[in-house]
């Protein structure tokens, strides 16, 4: 129940006291906004981290093929590896209740590419249709590589947002315009962007047919590239990726005459896999950053403790007269906590607040490769009053229980 005597008891005794109580203060608001920046700083890390997992499917199996690193069946060591269209048939055929989407590629890294007066290098790569949802490109303009142009031998190009930028000048509409790439003439059919940026979207695509007529390739491919199924849950699917993995690797190795323990001549990279253990740093990161802010809290709570012991001894008297006048030990209990609880909660929350401020103006201005967004979301906001409610109780929960047991017969006789 409301007490305005109670607030002006509280407020009195705040008064008498300025230094102590804002000292008090200032450890508790402080243990609160370390928190605050340790959580926003462990949000950034974690939305850095699905930043860069945005640039591709979160689910993508990719393979190369390097060089032998050992013997194998009179085979000697440094031979390349050369996987070819056959290898990405049968992988195709042989795992197909395991795979969703799937792309082979042949890529040229320096591609010339010209219009008009403009020119520049960017990557070229050969693929197939699906791989534009193993890239998680988005189509602005146009469309993307079809089977009819891989079956036609299509000389259509799709181009990255940036490479638009470059060579087409003032606003003029790529589709439709014919692209010089090495001696030969492409006509642009699509434009996508790329959650990677710049970097991701200074490339262009072509029918891996093409391709590989159009750099003599034969049937030779770089690389191929697979998403899976979903499974049931996050655990599931990164089970099915390393079977998967696992099954490609022996087959392939296999097919190719290497090792099974050579690590070098054939690379998988499973992108599910890498994000299982990432998100575990991260949760880790989180949960230290949560240790050392609770620590901090706990550091200015046992404060708040030791001054209200001292107030509980200043009062014995008070306290003694109030037992004597009839008070009941549950209302001295609920007198102490209330001021115990009334500090807290004040200087947390000018904590909070004071952290909530520093990542609404600062943190849209930190950005880096694996940090960005920092921010804390409003259920850590309130599980943060909720702790502090209960630091505050605790820490008038001592001195309470002490008030409660004086005697007032001890209380009106001491000094």
């Amino acid at each position: 129940m409301f007490s305005i005597e109670r607030w002006q008891e509280i407020f009195e005794g705040l008064a008498k006291n300025k230094l102590r109580t804002v000292l008090t203060g200032v450890s508790v608001a402080s243990g609160i906004f370390i928190l605050v920046i340790l959580l926003g700083a462990g949000n950034g890390i974690q939305n850095g981290i699905q930043k860069q997992f945005e640039q591709d499917a979160v689910n993508r199996i990719s393979v190369w093929a390097g060089v032998t690193q050992k013997e194998y069946k009179g085979l000697g060591v440094g031979r390349n590896v050369q996987l070819r269209n056959s290898d990405y048939e049968y992988t195709t055929r042989l795992f197909k209740d395991y795979i969703d989407r799937k792309s082979a590629v042949f890529s040229v890294w320096n591609g010339n590419i010209v219009y008009k007066e403009e020119t520049g290098n960017y990557r070229v790569e050969g693929v197939h249709p699906d791989y534009q949802f193993i890239e998680n490109a988005s189509i602005t303009k146009g469309r993307f590589i079809n089977q009819n142009d891989i079956s036609n031998f299509e000389k259509n190009i799709i181009i990255g947002q940036k490479v638009a930028s470059d060579l087409f000048k003032k606003g003029e509409n790529p589709l439709g315009k014919e692209l010089n790439v090495s001696g030969m003439i492409y006509k642009v059919v699509g434009v996508y962007t790329d959650p990677g940026g710049e970097r991701e979207e200074s490339r262009v695509f072509i029918p891996i047919a093409t391709a590989q007529k159009a750099y003599s390739a034969g049937d030779s491919i770089r690389s191929m590239a697979f998403t899976l199924r979903k499974g049931a849950d996050f655990d599931n699917a990164v089970a099915e990726s390393q079977a998967f993995t696992n099954e490609l690797s022996t087959f392939l190795k296999a097919r190719h005459n290497i090792a099974p323990d050579d690590e070098g001549a054939l690379v998988i990279n499973n992108s599910l896999e890498q994000a299982k253990n990432i998100y575990i740093v991260t949760g880790g990161v989180k949960a230290f950053f949560w240790f050392v802010g609770i620590c901090t809290i706990i550091a200015g709570v046992v404060g708040v403790g030791n001054i209200m012991l001292i107030i509980v001894k200043e009062r014995t008297k008070e306290i003694g007269i109030r037992k004597a006048l009839g008070a009941s030990p549950f209302s001295i209990i609920t007198m102490i906590l209330h001021e115990a609880v009334f500090i807290t909660v004040i200087a947390g929350f000018s904590g909070l607040i004071a952290g909530l401020l520093v990542w609404e103006f600062i943190g849209p201005y930190v950005e880096a490769d694996f940090f960005t967004r920092p921010e804390v979301d409003f259920n850590v906001a309130i599980t943060t009053l909720i702790i502090l409610i209960v630091a505050g109780a605790f820490a008038g929960f001592v001195p309470a229980y002490k008030a409660a047991k004086i005697r007032p017969i001890v209380a009106l006789r001491g000094e």
